[in-house]
């Protein structure tokens, strides 16, 4: 492929940005180094996977099923992405023995890791150039973080084919902990020539294993690394050869005549081959000789047949000026394996997009997949996302239509998340969709059918799925006298199931009729999630401890024995507390309140902590903000209750905060990482840690719920003076 160039190997105008930090699994802390081999692998030692992960330093498992968090680093940015294990070579005793190397041994062979990054870096993110190590040259390497003050100069004293000795000079840094990995940078050579992988230390006491006192007969500032002629051998032995070369064209590959012909055809002059060639090679990070010569047809069909993404950056060069082209050499294209759906660019922006959705909506991927594609063959055993969409790019697609072209099925994929993402997203995926059909020209009536199967399933999802709901209207009457009227929903709107709603109960008397009631529905659909509690109560009854009603003792329930087990109404069942009289009371925010809730799952958050905050300030915040989908109170109950009944006027959805009297809240503590949607089940799981740890938990949160796409049922509701 003579006119066509790999341009991913660049010198760096600043080597310290070829460093990749490793990180913890927790992603805080920096345990090593890396440095790019290819555009989306990058190389460490395996050792320093293994420290990321937790486990022993020379623990000889691929840990293939395992995220490793990494940061590359620009000039102005740092980046965040996670990786997985690629090639794995583990660390081997130079003897030839099969035990795992020991603390004490100074070289090993192996201990290399190719991790493969799950977010493709952008253009320009290249890769070093690498040259074989040799003795005397002066060397660079940096610290796990890559800031610009931790570089240590080295320099190689001896080197063989398996191991490179380098001595440190004696001033500025020495190579240390969190050092491994690091790119060796040759200073003369601008390129990296190897990686650090170990120290050699002075010795220390046999009995106390603290360093003895300094002799001048110690070692000092020396350090081993891998020279770059190691880890090449070592990888192609590990099955890596296409880290290090393109590859050539599957010559019996049956797509190859046909583009050859179409090329031909459609670009007869040398000047639009020339043309349209470099804006390919520039989307794919390909370089281009430096000459007035235009590839042959045979050099451009070479690359479009190695090259996963060329063949789509083609397309997108062409969609405007040649359309017919396009359909034909994408058809020519599907005769062959190689080229893969997306070009760069929509590739990197649909990465983009996955990685902004909410963890939860982009944990359902799988079954948003299952969904769409049915009768598609499914990604077996453990998969990152990245190896989920590489599967759904080779997949075909399915339509109505009967015109042969079909929508992929991976954008069918993309549809049916949409549905379920937060509508800014929603937005970006289906701008994204339109895009790459109008690339490839398939109509967009096609999509639009996917569009409207995608919208139908996420609504019997949220039918099928939600939890029933029993609705409670509680009327307090006097001291721990209530009394009660109850609702049930199963999807089909509130029935009233109580039959006196004029009898007044105790609080414990109140939680045994709503636990038989809640107990019988779940068991009538064990397949669903336990049954929601909505209470509605008036303003005053917002901070009923509602949610602590039962029996602890578990011997006063219908005259059962010792033996029978507690009952607590928030502990066993989701409760939640609805406001009917401050939701009606300033109708005009009831746009508001059904705008943020269609945002729910953006899980926007505000937080009022302040306990000087009144309700001016918090109208006005909430005026600012009319996407915050969640307000956390966290202030004492003099300013508490206030603030919180302003929230639920103004048509807040989602509101929690802790009746008890502490500053600061465990409970809102531990709830605020808790995404919006599962809110109800976390607070039930904090009440019932409470019963069984109240030192530890010591909160007692109030979740008030509003739901704009439900019901409520028609209430009694008694006037203020008949409760004074």
């Amino acid at each position: 492929m003579g006119w066509f160039t790999k341009a991913d190997r660049s010198p760096a105008a600043d080597p310290r940005h070829c460093v990749v930090s490793v990180l913890s699994a927790s992603g805080l802390d920096v345990v090593g180094a890396g440095v790019l081999l290819t555009r989306d692998h990058l190389l460490t030692c395996a050792h320093v996977v293994n420290d990321a992960l937790g486990r022993g330093v020379f623990d000889p498992r691929c840990p293939d099923d395992h995220n490793v968090p990494v940061a590359l680093h620009r000039a102005a940015l740092t980046v965040r992405s996670d990786a997985r294990v690629a090639h794995w070579v583990p660390a081997r005793r130079r003897n030839g023995t099969p035990e795992i190397p020991r603390a004490e041994d100074h070289e090993w062979l192996g201990d290399l890791a190719v991790l493969r990054l799950e977010t493709e870096p952008s253009d320009n993110v290249l890769p070093p150039q690498w040259l074989t190590m040799s003795v005397g040259q002066a060397l660079r390497a940096w610290h796990g973080t890559g800031l610009s003050h931790t570089f240590a100069d080295v320099r190689v004293k001896s080197c063989d084919e398996a191991v490179g000795y380098i001595d440190g000079e004696s001033t500025g840094m020495a190579i240390g902990p969190s050092y491994s990995g690091s790119p060796l940078w040759s200073i003369g050579d601008n390129a990296v020539v190897g990686i650090v992988a170990g120290l050699v230390t002075p010795p220390h006491d046999p009995i106390t294993g603290r360093p003895l006192p300094y002799s001048s007969q110690h070692i000092a500032r020396r350090s081993w690394g891998i020279p770059w002629q190691r880890i090449e051998a070592e990888l192609r032995a590990a099955g890596g050869a296409e880290l290090f070369e393109a590859p050539e064209p599957d010559p019996d590959d049956p797509a190859y005549e046909l583009l050859l012909d179409l090329l031909d055809r459609h670009m007869p002059a040398s000047g639009q081959r020339i043309e349209y060639a470099r804006a390919v090679a520039e989307h794919c990070g390909y370089g281009v000789h430096d000459n007035l010569s235009a590839p042959t047809t045979e050099e451009f069909a070479a690359l479009l047949l190695t090259e996963p993404r060329a063949l789509a950056a083609l397309s997108e060069v062409l969609r405007r000026r040649e359309p017919t082209a396009v359909s034909q050499l994408l058809a020519a294209g599907r005769m062959s394996r190689v080229p893969r759906l997306l070009s760069p660019r929509e590739h990197r922006r649909l990465m983009r997009y996955l990685d902004d959705l909410p963890k939860t909506v982009r944990a359902r991927l799988p079954e948003v997949a299952r969904a769409a594609l049915p009768l598609a063959a499914t990604v077996s055993g453990s998969h990152t996302v990245r190896d989920l969409l590489d599967h759904l790019e080779s997949l075909p697609g399915d339509s109505r239509s009967d015109d042969g072209l079909r929508v992929p099925g991976l954008l069918r994929v993309m549809e049916y998340l949409a549905v379920i993402a937060p509508s800014a997203l929603r937005a970006s995926l289906r701008l994204w969709t339109v895009s790459v059909v109008d690339r490839m020209g398939v109509p967009a009536t096609s999509l639009m059918e996917r569009r409207t199967d995608a919208e139908e399933w996420a609504r019997a999802q949220r039918e099928r799925t939600g939890p029933a709901r029993v609705s409670a209207q509680v009327e307090r009457v006097g001291a721990d006298r209530y009394r009660l009227r109850v609702w049930c929903d199963e999807g089909t709107g509130p029935r009233q199931t109580s039959g006196d709603g004029e009898a007044v109960r105790t609080g414990a008397e109140a939680a045994r009729e709503l636990l038989k009631v809640l107990e019988a529905l779940h068991r009538s659909a064990p397949d669903r999630d336990r049954p929601v509690l909505e209470v509605l109560v008036d303003r005053d009854g917002l901070n009923l401890p509602i949610d602590e009603w039962g029996e602890l003792d578990g011997g006063a329930y219908d005259g059962f024995g010792p033996d029978d087990l507690p009952q607590v109404l928030g502990a066993e069942f989701p409760l939640v507390v609805t406001c009917p009289e401050l939701l009606h009371r300033h109708e005009r925010f009831h746009p508001d309140w059904r705008h943020r809730w269609r945002l729910l799952d953006s899980d926007t958050t505000l937080t009022f902590d302040d306990p000087t905050q009144g309700r001016s300030e918090v109208y006005g915040a909430l005026l600012a903000d009319k996407d915050s989908v969640r307000v956390a109170v966290d202030v004492p109950p003099r300013s508490r209750d206030e603030i919180v009944q302003t929230c639920l006027m103004m048509g807040v959805p989602v509101v929690i905060w802790d009746r008890g009297r502490q500053a600061r809240s465990h409970a809102l503590a531990r709830l605020s990482t808790v995404p919006v949607g599962a809110l109800p089940e976390g607070v039930r799981a904090y009440r019932a840690m409470s019963l069984g740890d109240p030192r530890h938990y010591s909160g007692r949160p109030v979740l008030a719920w509003s739901d704009a796409d439900r019901s409520v049922p028609r209430l009694h509701l008694a006037e203020p003076q008949e409760n004074a």
